[in-house]
């Protein structure tokens, strides 16, 4: 009885495989912190600004008017900007039903932000939440993996 050594081209395919889904990995994860930065900044930027939506037309203009010389109001759009090009590198390396479950990252994240950088309460129905996106996320990666046939 022989022991089969796979030919060294197979260990190379197998090794750039990991390494690209690394890197996939690696890209979905930076576009997804700079959308939830850009998330985080604009709500910044509005708390500043305050309300839009009064009853009156001339004031919601004067708002409107004022949220364009806000420089954080363009941050966070820049870092959307940003964030929409990794995304494009994502969606020409990895399948959509894979890539865009780990966009919910963003939601766990938003949450927690919300909670300790913004002190906002967090009421327990939505922590039960964040721990559902968190899982169905996990189990996304966990179907990626390749089953031995």
């Amino acid at each position: 009885m022989a022991l089969e050594v796979p030919p060294p081209e197979a260990a190379l395919a197998a090794s750039a495989s990991r390494t690209s889904s690394l890197i996939s990995l690696a890209l979905v994860v930076v576009s997804v912190g700079l959308a939830t930065a850009g998330h985080f900044t604009l709500k910044s930027a509005m708390t500043d600004i305050g309300r839009i939506g009064t009853a009156q037309v001339r004031a919601a203009t004067d708002t409107i008017v004022k949220a364009a010389k806000e420089p954080k109001l363009w941050v966070g759009l820049g870092l959307f900007g940003f964030s929409a090009v990794f995304w494009l590198v994502v969606l020409s390396r990895v399948d959509l039903s894979i890539a865009y479950p780990f966009a919910g990252l963003s939601y766990v994240a938003i949450v927690l932000l919300d909670k300790y950088a913004l002190e906002v309460h967090v009421p327990p129905l939505r922590w039960v939440g964040v721990a559902l996106i968190a899982m169905g996320i996990a189990v996304v990666g966990i179907s990626t993996r390749s089953v031995p046939g």
